[in-house]
């Protein structure tokens, strides 16, 4: 993994590197730990930062934070929720000002990706900012587009009006590499203890609508990608059905999704066509299961609970009885 590395001198920080604190959630990490680590040594930033959040491994990650010299605390597999989870970590790092989540399997690229992202934050009135990820080492053509569709190389900020244009893509955020003004991240609510998926776009819509702005930073950069099977981008799309029935509030204030769904299919064809035209077939079908598996998220109170959860990527949210309470309840108070 390489990048042409400009030299990058930070300005006086209204949060600095030593009131942040990282988070990463872990499942067995080891296959990623060498590079994981790589990245974060880079940014020259004391060991007792960064909190690992292990559910339960048994290939010796914990042992590997460990001797690194991060902080570990080990949770239940049963127990991992992407926004739970994340929020419990707040309770372990009380003298953070911010606090910037990574995944297992992304891979920070230069020494100054997290002083570039902290960079965001000398703007008062920022509460949430995200990296520019790159494909990983080795990427094909359609997960490569797909990175390079999500997080162009400009940066920009947005606000609430930012959905006159964005639409709900205003509150697109990833947590593979994202931080958080805690403060603004606590007033809101923070992440809700039980989500299906977009736990990270869910905080910055409250955000948005609370006032706060939030900034993608392109020139923080780290490596992070996935090769989604057909099946599973069918099943990551219905999760995303899901998620939007259940937030209505998203769609409603925001608009619906179904724009940037086609704006992406043009730009991966056009991407495709010149070099790789034999994709062009494949990059269709893979197309037509993310609608269908839209489609039939948004309609999973007809499905029940046993069909999607067949359907899902996220298994284990079908066994939390409690989800649908507690999402009508946070619409309900949002909206009031």
């Amino acid at each position: 993994m390489s990048t042409i590395h400009q030299p990058f001198s930070p300005p006086h920080r209204v949060v600095d590197r030593t009131q942040a604190a990282i988070v990463i959630p872990t499942f067995n990490a080891a296959s990623h730990w060498a590079h994981l680590c790589v990245g974060l040594r880079l940014q020259g930033i004391a060991p007792s930062q960064v909190l690992i959040v292990d559910s339960s491994s048994d290939d010796g990650t914990r042992e590997l934070a460990a001797n690194e010299g991060y902080e570990v605390v080990r949770i239940d597999c049963s127990d991992f929720n992407h926004g739970g989870t994340r929020q419990s970590a707040l309770d372990w790092v009380p003298w953070a000002r911010v606090v910037v989540y990574l995944t297992q399997d992304a891979v920070l690229a230069t020494p100054d990706s997290l002083d570039r992202l902290l960079s965001a934050f000398d703007d008062e009135d920022v509460a949430a900012a995200y990296g520019r990820q790159l494909p990983r080492l080795g990427a094909g053509p359609i997960e490569s587009h797909a990175r390079l569709f999500n997080y162009p190389p400009q940066s920009d900020v947005r606000d609430f009006e930012s959905r006159h244009t964005l639409g709900i893509k205003a509150t697109f955020l990833s947590n593979s590499f994202s931080a958080y003004r805690v403060d603004a991240l606590r007033e809101v609510g923070g992440f809700p203890s039980d989500v299906i998926m977009a736990e990270d776009a869910l905080v910055t819509g409250k955000l948005l609508l609370a006032g706060w702005k939030a900034a993608y930073v392109a020139d923080a950069q780290a490596y992070h990608s996935h090769a989604f099977t057909i099946a599973e981008e069918f099943r990551r799309y219905f999760d995303t059905g899901v998620y939007h029935r259940k937030e209505l509030w998203l769609t409603e204030w925001l608009g619906n999704p179904g724009g940037e769904g086609k704006r992406f299919v043009s730009s991966e064809l056009a991407f495709l066509a010149p070099r790789y035209l034999h994709l062009v077939p494949y990059a269709l079908l893979r197309n037509l299961a993310k609608a269908i598996g839209y489609q039939l998220g948004l309609r999973e109170a007809k499905l029940g609970a046993g069909w999607s959860k067949r359907f899902s990527y996220h298994k284990r949210y079908w066994d939390r009885s409690s989800a649908d309470p507690e999402s009508r309840e946070r619409v309900s108070l949002i909206r009031s």
